[in-house]
């Protein structure tokens, strides 16, 4: 190993070297991707104005911050809402998601939208305790929430984002 690679590779107590890696840089390194505020910063697929793949160094949401999400809808535990509407699930919970939507969603929204999808989930299942004619049949439930966030699709903050089949059911 020549004395070049030998100082990229030496890490100082309190100022570790950090390699962005993308398409311009092809080396590897011991430290190629790191968290800051919520967001990992790592090499990612991206897409040119022309319609060209290539890989960037960009942000999304973190793996942690994910997971913190994720823990936070759980316990929300809609399912057992079944006493109330859907209006006010969204009145009690939009303002939490729009929060979400607006941190984590200002880089790379598909890894967020994975993050949101058992929040879709979640709700299916409220519709199956709500709904006598759907007890027992998730999917038709999933579809019914389907048609609901295509027809008021401002009810709830992420299903504004996603245009493609109206809810975040068939997102990425």
């Amino acid at each position: 190993m020549s004395e070049r690679q030998m100082r990229r590779l030496t890490v100082v107590d309190h100022n570790m070297r950090l390699y962005c890696k993308d398409a311009n840089r092809k080396s590897i390194y011991p430290i190629e991707k790191f968290t800051f505020l919520g967001y990992e910063f790592r090499q990612r697929m991206a897409k040119t104005r022309t319609g060209k793949y290539f890989m960037s160094f960009s942000p999304a949401i973190a793996p942690k911050a994910s997971q913190a999400v994720r823990e936070e809808l759980r316990g929300w535990r809609l399912h057992r809402c079944s006493d109330l509407a859907l209006e006010d699930l969204s009145k009690m919970y939009n303002p939490v998601i729009r929060g979400w939507l607006q941190y984590y969603g200002r880089f790379n929204c598909s890894v967020l939208y994975r993050t949101l999808r058992p929040l879709d989930y979640a709700l299916a299942r409220w519709a199956c305790r709500k709904f006598k004619k759907l007890k027992h049949h998730i999917q038709q439930a999933r579809r019914w929430l389907a048609r609901v966030s295509r027809r008021e699709s401002k009810l709830f903050a992420h299903w504004q984002l996603v245009q493609r089949h109206g809810s975040m059911m068939g997102a990425v």
